[in-house]
This record gives C-alpha cells, structure tokens and sequence, in this order.
C-alpha cells in the first residue's frame, strides 16, 4: 500500500492547485509528519503573484511551503531522535554538508542547497505544504506539548530574526532601529529583545503593523509616511541607533536609517527589494558597518528552544488561519498588509491522507 497526501502545487501565477501525490517511501534516517500547521511566506506570495522573484521563476509545476510544524507518525528503523507522536518543527534547511562553505561551518551558503518550496534550480525542490511530509529525522526539532503548533510553525521565520540579530554582534544594552513591520521585522523585534537590547524603536508605513510590533517588544512605533520629522529628530547629535534590522528591502527605509545611526553603528540588512544606492559619504563619515543576513542554520533548533521555554511569546505574530481547501483565499488575504499579518494554513483540515494500491 502507497501512502498518498493532499498537497498545494504552484503551477503558474495565479494557478494554486490541491492536488494528490505519493507520499514516497520512507529511507534510512527518515520519518514521516503529519504536517498541522503551516505559515504562508513572502518568497510563497511573490509564487502565488508573479510566478517568483528577480531571476528566479517557476519551470515546474511546484509544492510551496517551508514554514511547518506537526506531529511524527513513523519513523525508519534505527531513528532515536524524534519517535511516533512527538510534535516537531521541520526545519527547510538541507545543506549538503560536504561543499567548501559547508566544510567552513557556513552552511546557510551552501553550494547545493535543497530549500523547501525554491525554484533556485531545477528541478525545483518541493515543498512542505502537504498534510503528510516525508523528511530527514535530522530537520526535525521536538516540540513540547504543551506548545501549539500555530506557534511552532513561527520557528523558521524566528530562526531568519535571529540570524539577522546574531549578523549585528552583541545587543546588550544597546538602542536598535527595526525597519518594516512584516513578519521578518515583528519577529526581529522579539530576536532584538531576547538577545538584551536595551530599547527597541519599530517603524513602518501603516499603522496596524505597528501595534502588533509594540505587541511583540518595541518600545516605540513610528508611522513613517505620516511623521515626516522623525529623522531630524533621531539624527541629531550624529544619531541615536547602534544597530539597524532593515527588514523592509526598501531604499528610502535603508536611506533614513543610515541617518538615524551613530557613528560606528551596525546595519543588517534582512529585507530584499533589489538594487538600492546609499550615501556612500555618510557611511564613510560615521564608519557604519553594512552586512547582510541570508537564512540561518543554528538558529532553528535555538529558535524552538526559545518558543518551547516560553522565553518569547509570538502568538501576536498569528493573525489568521485558514483550511487546506480555503488555500487562496489564505494567499490573498496575506498579501494584504493592513488586514493580515503571519497567515497560516491548517493542514489537518486536508481530509484524511489516502492509500492505493
């Protein structure tokens, strides 16, 4: 008997398919999930309206999805580490652990990546959108019970948070900026405040993001298009901000950051939006550090651990769930800024899995 799942399958832009699939057969080191939980990307969006982003575009008929959490429901023999009816987050990440970045302990650069739901190369890899999801024991990160899975499904996004605050070096005590209050910046917001910032300013263009930013640890919440003063006042003095989470991709958001910094102060630019310019005077002048932050990898399992210990509450983070078959109308509404902050899909509304012959 072959095990079949109910998956989400990008086949166009605009052309969301539910389609049935073969489950596979489970391998050495392997375990099978019953996939609960599942939150609705920003990479999954720019799928569902444009068919991907920059170069990167669909060949294939495609499953979307990266961000799951659910339950163990077998596992292959000789598989200690998780056992049947652990709750577990399911880490996207699979460096190939063996290339020249891998080998340097930088796996999240490395040269053969599987990412769940990427159409980087083809064929493309799959995704994790699926009501039972076949996976390395290894990408499995145990849940406590006591956690729910709608929180449990925030591990991959935190884990982006995190990373990015690990980019900017020690927070203790420090005054840090976060720009754009999308799921990566609320969620930076909480890394910047488990990891000992001292105060924490958010700023977006629309409101309803900000409240759910103050929700999540931000000291203050600024509505950018409507205070036109706030970089005057900020840059006084040569600036008032250590560390700058840029988390929107936006150049006039990157541009008044810069401002707002002290001297010596770090940015971390999280938020993609393609080619930007910046003051090239002015980051000479103040001696501001500029890096970037791609992914993560060790910040997974510290991402659960953080969610399990009830160290971070980011259930503000949540704002709607939706069914398997109401999928769609899941993507439109998250694309919607001021009504939908982190969209998850409730794959245990798929049905039952399926066996055939």
């Amino acid at each position: 008997m072959r095990m079949r799942c109910m998956c989400l399958v990008i086949h166009a832009p605009d052309d969301l398919r539910l389609e049935e699939q073969d489950a596979g057969d489970i391998g050495p080191g392997q375990v099978l999930v019953k996939v609960g939980m599942g939150g609705i990307c920003g990479s999954d969006l720019h799928y569902f309206h444009n068919g991907g982003f920059g170069t990167v575009r669909i060949k294939e008929p495609m499953v979307l999805g990266h961000e799951v959490a659910g339950t163990v429901v077998a596992t292959a023999p000789g598989v200690d580490s998780v056992r049947i009816g652990d709750k577990v987050a399911i880490n996207p990440s699979r460096p190939c652990g063996g290339c020249k970045f891998c080998l340097e302990g930088l796996p999240n650069q490395c040269l053969d990546m599987r990412f769940y739901g990427s159409a980087m190369r083809t064929p493309h890899v799959q995704g994790a959108f699926r009501n039972m999801l076949l996976c390395e024991a290894t990408q499995c990160v145990k849940v406590a019970d006591h956690v729910p899975l709608r929180l449990a499904a925030l591990a991959e996004p935190f884990s982006v948070g995190l990373h990015g605050v690990s980019r900017a070096g020690p927070l203790l005590g420090k005054r840090v900026l976060v720009s754009g209050c999308g799921p990566i910046g609320v969620l930076a917001i909480a890394a910047a405040r488990a990891h000992g910032a001292a105060e924490i300013t958010a700023t977006d263009v629309v409101d309803e993001p900000l409240a759910i930013a103050r929700a999540m640890g931000a000291d203050h919440a600024i509505n950018v298009a409507q205070d036109k003063a706030w970089v005057s006042r900020y840059s006084a003095d040569k600036g008032t901000f250590d560390v700058m989470l840029e988390c929107s991709g936006n150049e006039r958001a990157l541009r008044d950051g810069l401002e707002v910094m002290r001297p010596r102060g770090v940015v971390v630019q999280l938020g993609l939006g393609g080619d930007v310019s910046i003051p090239q005077n002015m980051v000479v002048a103040k001696e501001l550090s500029i890096c970037g932050s791609f992914r993560f990898h060790a910040e997974f399992a510290l991402a659960v651990r953080l969610i399990n210990e009830g160290r971070v509450d980011l259930s503000p983070v949540v704002s709607h769930t939706f069914p398997m078959l109401q999928a769609r109308q899941a993507f439109e509404l998250a694309s919607d800024r001021q009504r939908a902050m982190k969209v998850l899909i409730d794959f245990a509304d798929a049905g039952a899995e399926t066996a055939a012959a």
